[in-house]
């Protein structure tokens, strides 16, 4: 597919919706004969009738997943042999990566050039590093006495459920299934509401790559019905989750009241970008400092929404940001040209509108945006939006907002801007920028956040671990052999020798 307004165009008008559930192999209604609709945020308008699976519909998935992982038909698989179907899936994943673009493009309101260029590239790169690490992971033999072998094993965890987001949804899909699957595990997934296309389109191609039917379902619903049957159910031995802190913390409850399974949460953020007064080369800052706080439309948990900047070379940053900002265009995701698309759905356009209020009866300084845009297209746009001069203890410097909002918060100290990046509940991802060595080191210490980066704004790749500290994430991590291995359980195997 070319990246051109009208090809693009003309492509998402041919495309076809997988829309029933996606369990035991093959595509079912929910029980209850129920759907709910998904619609497109760049205009307000229905897309699809997707099946709304309640506790039936789980159960009988994860029914499908315990009997295929109780068979051994994935679980007891050569971890070569579950290696083979991985890079098959991946293969099929790559010939179909312009339409998994295309539906998350007009089903979450992402930016297609995005999609097509990251999220979708991402997400096979995904799941072929955790296909190659399969054959790749040693057992171990403990240091016993020579009368004595004691072999300490990683086993699947049995049957994995995967709660995933709407802002990355195949991306988001794919750092959870890729370890879980490689590990040898069952997986029933369950994608956002608001985006289920992408994943449900998955399942069918990794059944068409190999994967056994039962190993990989996907159960479309909502998060109160579909979610909490996968959070309370007895025979899911794990939930790996991705979205707010506050249905993570359902989660919790939901394994404390059944069967005590394994949880592991990524959460959000309210995530520092620490500019010293040394920082080489401010417009570098402003280029990384933008696409930190507005790429995805700040619909991001690593978003970089508070940008804590150094009293003496604040306002010339500001203007460098303000500047660049005026140049990420909002409109059509389908438009390549477009750097932001739509808000997700109106309500959270809403609450996005909301805090843009807050923060000027606050009393922060508007330097441009706080609108919604493009109301005749029937679609959830918001300018870009920039406050300077706020206060640490201010809403919009707090919460997570989400959308394209981003605060300007000044320091005049290092130790003042290192207990202004851990004033917050959150700690996923922080950047900072200067030019002293030691500097860089003491500080990236000191934040209490799982990434952070120094001197540009980056989430590390597949080989590094990705979650958070404090109420940012839980137990887990995803990306990397961490994620691979949290996936699986240890074992000991202690034999007497004659």
């Amino acid at each position: 597919m070319k990246l051109e307004y009208l090809e693009v165009k003309k492509t998402a008008a041919k495309l076809k919706f997988r829309t029933k559930a996606f369990v035991d192999g093959k595509f079912v209604a929910a029980r209850s004969g129920k759907t709910f609709a998904t619609e497109n945020p760049a205009t307000g308008k229905a897309l699809a009738e997707i099946a709304a699976c309640d506790s039936p519909d789980v159960d009988r998935a994860v029914k499908a997943a315990r009997k295929a992982f109780d068979s051994g038909v994935w679980s007891r698989q050569k971890p070569g042999d579950r290696k083979k179907v991985l890079l098959k899936f991946a293969d099929l994943l790559e010939a179909h990566a312009s339409e998994l673009a295309l539906l998350d493009t007009l089903e979450a309101g992402k930016p297609i050039s995005d999609c097509a260029t990251m999220d979708i590239p991402d997400t096979i790169h995904c799941i072929r590093w955790h296909a190659e690490a399969t054959d790749k992971l040693y057992q171990h033999v403990s240091p016993t006495g020579p009368e004595n072998l004691a072999l300490v094993l990683r086993e699947p965890v049995g049957v994995v459920g995967c709660v995933i987001p709407w802002n990355f949804p195949a991306q988001m899909a794919a750092w959870k299934i890729g370890p879980a699957l490689a590990a040898g595990n069952s997986v029933v997934l369950k994608p956002a509401e608001l985006t289920s296309l992408s994943a449900i389109r998955m399942a069918e191609l990794a059944a068409e790559a190999g994967v056994p039917g039962g190993v990989f379902n996907v159960v479309p619903g909502l998060g109160e019905t579909a979610g909490q049957a996968i959070g309370r159910h007895m025979d899911v031995d794990m939930v790996a989750f991705t979205g707010s802190t506050e249905v993570g913390r359902y989660f919790l409850k939901y394994a404390a009241e059944s069967n005590l399974k394994r949880i592991i949460l990524e959460c959000g953020g309210k995530s520092p970008q620490v500019v010293f007064e040394d920082a080489a080369d401010l417009d570098n800052v402003a280029k990384n400092a933008v696409g930190a706080a507005f790429w995805n439309m700040g619909e991001n948990c690593s978003c970089g929404s508070r940008l804590i900047a150094h009293k003496k070379i604040k306002d010339e940053l500001v203007a460098k940001v303000a500047a660049l900002a005026r140049t990420w265009r909002v409109g059509d995701p389908l438009d390549p040209r477009n750097r932001l698309g739509a808000m997700i759905e109106k309500p959270h356009l809403e609450k996005v509108l909301g805090y843009i209020e807050a923060g000027k009866a606050e009393g922060a300084k508007q330097v441009m945006g706080g609108k919604r845009i493009l109301e005749k297209s029937g679609g959830y746009f918001v300018e870009v939006t920039l406050f300077d001069d706020v206060s640490n203890q201010m809403k919009i410097a707090r919460e997570e907002i989400f959308g394209p909002v981003l605060s300007v918060i000044p320091f005049s100290t290092e130790a003042e801007a290192v207990a202004l990046a851990n004033d917050t509940n959150y700690g996923l991802a922080a950047s900072l920028y200067t030019q002293d060595l030691n500097r860089a080191h003491r500080v990236a210490r000191a934040i209490r956040a799982g990434t952070v980066s120094v001197n540009c704004f980056s989430e590390g790749d597949i080989t590094t671990p990705f979650g958070g500290f404090k109420q940012s994430g839980f137990f887990g991590r995803d990306k990397s052999i961490w994620a691979h291995q949290q996936y699986t359980e240890l074992k000991t195997i202690w034999m007497q020798l004659a």
